[in-house]
This record gives structure tokens, C-alpha cells and sequence, in this order.
């Protein structure tokens, strides 16, 4: 067989990333279940159109076919693997509204697939955490400033550079593009969430040739876009422009309160910043993208929204708002620069030295003895001499050996000291017991 080559776009973290990864997600879940958040997990599959309909997604899509399908049968189950979790969420609600409390707090953490570019940190499986609120008929404002403050609390007790949330809201520019008489909202918006990826320029020509705007409106426009601030003050800068619509004024008194309620308690964590509109049309208000700080080149690591008709057959309407931590991108971004390190290469915290063979079982009984304490512990693989088994914990960055006798030893191979122990009651530091993480700057 010769040597497989890699895929392009699917990661495969080695096993000190993928602790790594684990100990993030852990983090990640506790918070969202702190905030009362149930999970959830949803099939990988949905209809291609339900996944079609909203947005710029088709040429993103994998779609599922069996390789010996008939390619003369109807296409009516034709599926495609989700790009995101909130649509498949939003079909999950509407399938079974009779069976939930509204309003509906979830989480869910999973796999996703998207057909983009493999770039660093962006890749076409990546891991996403996700959390949404969804109400019947109405959801209140006050979720939406809820979302930020989630993520900063999931986000804040990792060994990670600081987050940055940039804020919006869709009835913002959307009021403020009818004010000025472009005729495509929606395409102006989709052209504005370009700007950072092709540069103000480009973004003219596109609103002139999607939106049917105007050199003047799409100058007007792009001053919108270019207003930025960490407080209030937005919103003066925004009504300066002297356009006025009754959706405009609705959109920045509730993202004055977004940014009002994150300063309140967590001072520096939100910006609003008016050329954030994120590309999905499904949304309907507020939306978010997360930059971490030093890392802002690489866009955003964490986004979302309030949504109003995703959700929605016939006279049922459930509005939500959701945000997502793009868990592979982010730590992606990460390891590729070294800036996150753990303490050892495997969870063993005690490698149980192996005198001889016919010692095996003698030394299974204190491993055994350890793990029903917590302690994670393997015994070694051949009765080799000491050193060289202690050899094999240095390289691993397993802390501790254990040599059976009468009485048992425990030797820490960092310092060298040793002492005599008992497998029913030793206890290792509490900082030893597994593997640390930590940043680099």
C-alpha cells in the first residue's frame, strides 16, 4: 500500500491537540449548561432544499448520494450534508414544536461540512458550538444581548488571546439602504459583508451591479459601513448621515441596548461595527462576529444572529437568535501558530513500572487501585530496565513512576524525589492529576 496522502480541508489534530480540543469543548458545554442551555444533536443530513433556500450556500454543499444510485430515479430525496447547525435546528423545532418548552434553550456541538477553500483555520469538516434561544411567535429582545455575554464567559476561561464581538443589526442597514432608495436590501447587504474580503472599491461596483444603488448611494452606504464605536456614540454618528426610516430607528435603538448591556458587564468586549452584516439572508436583526485579538486578519472565529422566519410553516412562526464558536477554526488558527501547549503528550498521570512478566498482574492491582481514584495510570508495556521505562514517561511527559515492592515507591521524574506509597491512598498534586493547558503569547 503506499503512503496516503492528506485531504485537504479535514483536519486530524494529533492526540495533544485533540486533548486540547476536548478540554475546550468541556469548557464550552459546562458554560452553555451553566446558562441553562439543554443539548441536542441533529442528523448530518437535511433536504437540499431546505438547505438551499436560504442565502449564498449552493456551490458549499456536499451532497449524499449512494455510489450505486439510480441516476434515472426522481431527486425528491435528495440530501446534502449540513454546512450549519441553525438550519437544521430550525427544521428540528418546527418537526417537533408539540413536544418542547418554549422558549427553547439549546446548545449543540458537531460536526459540519462545507465545500470552501481550505485556508488556515477555515476547513471543510470543522467542529461548531452552537447555542440558540427560540420562542413562539415572539421572542424577546432581551436574548439578544444575552448571546454575547454566553461566549464571553465560554470563551474567558480558556489560555486564549482575548475576544473582540463586533455587533449589528440587520434593520440598521437595512433601513438605512431604503432610506437612501437602494432597491435591494438584501443585496446590498450581501455585497457589504464582502468589505473586508475585497475592499471598499469592490463593494461599490457590486452594489451598482446586485443592489441597483447609485454612485451616491453607494457612497452612502460605505459611510455607513466605516462607523465604528465601543459605546452609544454610534448611533449620533448614524443619525448624522441625515437619512432617516422608521426600520433604522427601530434597529439602532436595539443594538444601543445590545451594546449597553454588554458594557454593563463585561466593559470592552463588544464594538458596534455597521459593516458587519453577515451573508446568510436568514437573518433579521442583530448579528455578531467574534475576531480574536492578535488574530484579526483571519476574521471571525465566532458569529450569528436573531432570525425571525427561518423557523416558520404556515401560520407557525418560532423567531430565535443563535450564536456559534467555530471550535476548529479557532483552534486551528492556534496551533498553527504554537500558541497552545499541553503538559504532557497522553492523559497518564502514574506509569506503573514492570519488575518482570510474572509481575504483571501484582502491578495491573495498583494500576487498577489508582484508576478507582481518578488517577489515570497504564503499566508498562515490557519489563525493560527502570531506565529505560522511565525513559518512556519522560517522553510522554507522564509525571510519575511507580515501582512495586515492599513497600511500593513512587518516584516524580521532573524532580527526582521519591517516597514510599500506598496505591490505596497516594494522591498526586491536584495540578498533576491531568494534563495542563496553557497560551503563549
Amino acid at each position: 500500500m503506499t503512503r496516503p496522502k492528506p485531504i485537504s480541508g479535514f483536519p486530524e489534530w494529533l492526540p495533544p491537540q485533540r486533548m486540547i480540543e476536548q478540554y475546550v469543548v468541556d469548557r464550552i458545554r459546562d458554560t452553555f449548561e451553566l446558562y441553562g442551555f439543554a443539548p441536542l444533536e441533529t442528523r448530518a443530513v437535511e433536504p437540499l432544499d431546505q438547505l438551499l433556500r436560504k442565502g449564498e450556500t449552493s456551490k458549499e454543499v456536499y451532497v449524499l448520494r449512494r455510489l450505486q444510485a439510480d441516476p434515472d430515479a426522481p431527486d425528491d430525496d435528495a440530501l446534502g450534508l449540513h454546512f450549519d447547525l441553525t438550519v437544521p435546528f430550525a427544521r428540528f423545532v418546527l418537526e417537533n414544536a408539540g413536544k418542547l418548552q418554549f422558549p427553547f434553550r439549546r446548545y449543540q456541538i458537531q460536526k459540519v461540512w462545507r465545500g470552501e477553500r481550505p485556508q488556515e483555520g477555515r476547513y471543510r469538516e470543522f467542529l461548531q458550538a452552537d447555542i440558540d434561544v427560540v420562542d413562539r411567535d415572539t421572542l424577546p429582545f432581551h436574548y439578544e444581548a444575552e448571546m454575547p455575554l454566553v461566549v464571553a464567559d465560554a470563551l474567558g476561561g480558556l489560555p486564549i488571546p482575548p475576544i473582540r464581538i463586533q455587533v449589528n443589526n440587520r434593520k440598521v442597514c437595512e433601513g438605512f439602504y431604503r432610506g437612501v432608495g437602494i432597491g435591494d436590501p438584501e443585496a446590498a447587504l450581501r455585497a457589504v459583508d464582502k468589505l473586508d474580503k475585497i475592499g471598499p472599491d469592490r463593494v461599490a461596483d457590486l452594489l451598482v451591479e446586485t443592489a441597483g444603488a447609485t454612485q451616491a448611494q453607494a457612497k452612502a452606504a460605505l459611510a455607513l459601513a466605516e462607523i465604528s464605536a465601543g459605546d452609544a456614540s454610534f448611533a449620533d454618528a448614524v443619525r448624522a448621515l441625515g437619512v432617516s426610516d422608521p426600520l433604522l430607528d427601530e434597529g439602532l435603538a436595539e443594538l444601543v441596548r445590545v451594546v449597553e448591556t454588554a458594557n454593563e458587564h463585561a466593559p470592552g468586549l463588544l464594538v458596534a461595527d455597521l459593516k458587519i452584516a453577515r451573508g446568510l439572508d436568514y437573518y433579521t436583526g442583530t448579528v455578531y462576529e467574534t475576531q480574536l485579538r492578535g488574530y484579526e486578519k483571519f476574521g471571525s472565529i465566532c458569529s450569528g444572529g436573531r432570525y425571525d422566519n427561518l423557523a416558520s410553516s404556515g401560520t407557525e412562526r418560532y423567531p430565535g437568535v443563535g450564536i456559534s464558536i467555530g471550535v476548529s477554526r479557532m483552534l486551528g488558527l492556534l496551533f498553527g501558530h504554537d500558541a497552545l501547549t499541553i503538559s504532557r503528550q497522553v492523559p497518564t498521570c502514574v506509569l506503573v513500572a514492570l519488575p518482570t512478566e510474572a509481575d504483571r498482574p501484582a502491578c495491573e492491582r495498583i494500576a487498577r487501585a489508582l484508576r478507582g481514584r481518578g488517577i489515570a495510570t497504564e503499566v508498562a508495556a515490557a519489563p525493560v530496565k527502570y531506565g529505560k521505562q522511565i525513559r518512556y514517561a519522560e517522553r510522554r511527559g507522564i509525571p510519575y513512576v511507580w515501582f512495586p515492592g515492599e513497600p511500593d515507591e513512587v518516584k516524580d521524574i521532573r524532580s527526582g524525589d521519591q517516597a514510599q506509597a500506598d496505591a490505596s491512598t497516594w494522591q498526586p498534586p491536584a495540578v498533576d492529576l491531568r494534563p495542563r493547558i496553557s497560551g503563549r503569547s
